[in-house]
């Protein structure tokens, strides 16, 4: 962990530009990445893929190279948890995503609405 101290907000800011920057393919293929959760005191995030990576063969690999790449560059990250919500990522509630169906920016329910949180990025 890094000496200097970043506010959650800051260090959301750079995990989720850190996506974007090095996972282009992720809103090209038509998914999505958001931060579910950040502990700034622990070092630890946990990030969900969603959209075309739910159901995506290769989501593993992007999962782990999400992991080993973050750690690497982002000094005050120690421990990346990814969850493509489908319960096989390996998120930090043992591959379960916690019971929780995330929901992603322009997913919409049946009615037309989306319920979808604002995207970080």
């Amino acid at each position: 962990m890094s000496t200097e101290t970043k506010t959650e907000e800051d260090l959301r800011e750079e995990v989720a530009n850190f996506l974007r920057r090095n996972f282009p393919q992720i809103q090209m293929h038509g998914g999505a990445a958001a931060v579910r959760d950040l502990d700034v005191e622990t070092g630890e995030v946990t990030v969900v893929l969603g959209g075309a990576c739910s159901g995506c063969g290769i989501s593993p690999m992007t999962i782990q190279a999400i992991k080993s790449r973050m750690v690497q560059e982002i000094p005050e990250i120690d421990t990346v948890h990814a969850d493509t919500g489908m319960g096989g990522g390996g998120g930090a509630h043992g591959g379960r995503g916690g019971g929780m169906e995330p929901s992603f920016p322009g997913e919409t329910t049946d009615d037309g609405r989306d319920d979808g949180p604002a995207a970080p990025f």
